[in-house]
């Protein structure tokens, strides 16, 4: 079965002017569809992998063509950014507010860290907080549309957070001052979802 472009689960100029309209409406519209597309492409074009979930997927990727990694990536880490906002922010709560305190410090020692990654990510790519395989929170960056899921990276876990570094994803606004976009960011950031997966990678 073919994937389909999901909506954005909030209007287009929700998140201004930390994102603006005409950035969502490219980054989901246009880049976030060719992802959907060529996906289609590429999975047609390797019947291989019929009825694997793209996580399954993941798992092996090292085996699979560059366009089911790219473009499959792209799709999945695209739906995942899109939850990881919203109209206003929130902030953390329970065990996941008291992990970010015990493991980094203070909120704001993690979004530095955070904001390090992604900043210092050369070309495109993503930062993440996931929950490393030793089930303890870490901030990483991945290249191009790779992520935490995938068996090519240097350290796999369960994704959190993340921010999109694609040019694509603040350039409108924010031209080449990608640090600004990061430190932006946080003020849209839906930790309500990221409580929830958190809780999720504990419990397996």
């Amino acid at each position: 079965m073919a994937y389909e472009l999901p909506p954005l689960p909030y209007a287009h100029e929700a998140l201004e002017p930390i994102v603006s309209k005409e950035t969502m409406t490219y980054h989901h519209d246009k880049h976030h569809q060719a992802y959907t597309d060529n996906l289609n492409k590429a999975l047609d074009a390797n019947p291989d992998l019929a009825g694997k979930s793209l996580e399954q997927i993941f798992a092996e990727i090292s085996s699979a063509p560059a366009a089911v990694r790219n473009n499959g990536g792209g799709f999945w880490n695209h739906i995942f950014f899109w939850d990881c906002m919203k109209q206003g922010g929130s902030a953390p709560s329970g065990k996941l507010a008291k992990a970010i305190d015990e493991q980094f410090g203070t909120l704001e020692m993690l979004k530095d860290q955070f904001n390090n990654k992604g900043a210092g990510q050369f070309g495109s790519g993503w930062a993440w907080l996931i929950v490393n395989e030793a089930g303890k929170l870490q901030v990483i960056s991945t290249a191009n549309q790779d992520n935490p899921l995938m068996d090519v990276v240097e350290t796999r876990g369960v994704p959190i957070l993340t921010n999109d570094v694609w040019e694509h994803a603040y350039y409108l606004t924010y031209r080449n001052d990608r640090g600004g976009y990061l430190k932006a960011w946080w003020d849209v950031v839906d930790w309500d979802i990221a409580n929830k997966r958190y809780e999720a990678a504990l419990a397996g």
